[in-house]
């Protein structure tokens, strides 16, 4: 890899444990309208759409309440989640300092998305951010979008930064190195090695030091 000119990061489970508020907010908004109970299993099996893709799922003649209740409910409960990861702002800001381009590409809606960056008051510090889709992943292309934004970064100038296996397979049909994130208590990590990512780290801290050498 190259000297490094940018980062790209996901959200859940890699600039917070965001997960647990995610489940807890499908089940609060979705459970009423579908008049039963949602496993966590159910739910996360929706997962790779953006929320509006779960709700489709699981409430789908519900679907603009169902919308509306998850975002209410997500935003009030959003103290389940209060900070990123000890030291994730910090060092997004040191990137910055240090003139490395940051953007985001998440599987979540925009309007979750931007609730949970002004909550942790890290909204300015995505250049671009690229969102989800109810119709299925589109993080290939949200990446895609921001190289072709980035003119001037070449593929192995950038990483991307994200905690599930779905993300390795997306790096490697896009074209560019992968650093798994395996610090969230969410994490898999057996099965993020399993894949073979290019970088794996266990911890904020130790991903930060390593970062430091590549700038």
């Amino acid at each position: 890899m190259k000297k490094l000119k940018a980062v790209i990061f996901d959200l859940d489970g890699t600039i917070a444990n965001t997960l647990p508020l995610c489940i807890t907010s499908f089940r609060q908004s979705i459970e009423p309208l579908a008049g039963r109970a949602v496993s966590d299993a159910e739910i996360i099996a929706t997962f790779g759409p953006s929320e509006e893709g779960t709700i489709m799922a699981l409430a789908p003649n519900h679907f603009d309440k169902g919308v509306s209740e998850y975002l209410h409910i997500y935003e009030e409960s959003h103290d389940m989640c209060p900070a990123p990861f000890e030291g994730m702002p910090e060092l997004i800001a040191s990137l910055k300092d240090k003139d490395i381009r940051v953007a985001m590409v998440t599987g979540k809606g925009r309007a979750s998305a931007v609730i949970t960056l002004d909550k942790f008051g890290m909204s300015h510090l995505f250049e671009i951010l690229e969102a989800g889709n109810p119709d299925g992943n589109r993080k290939a292309e949200g990446i895609e979008s921001i190289l072709e934004a980035w003119s001037d970064v070449d593929k192995d100038e950038v990483v991307y930064v994200g905690d599930t296996t779905s993300d390795i397979l997306t790096c490697r049909q896009v074209g560019i190195p992968i650093v798994s994130a395996a610090w969230a208590e969410t994490a898999e990590p057996n099965a993020l090695v399993a894949m073979h990512p290019d970088y794996i780290f266990y911890t904020v801290p130790e991903f930060a030091d390593w970062m430091k050498r590549q700038v």
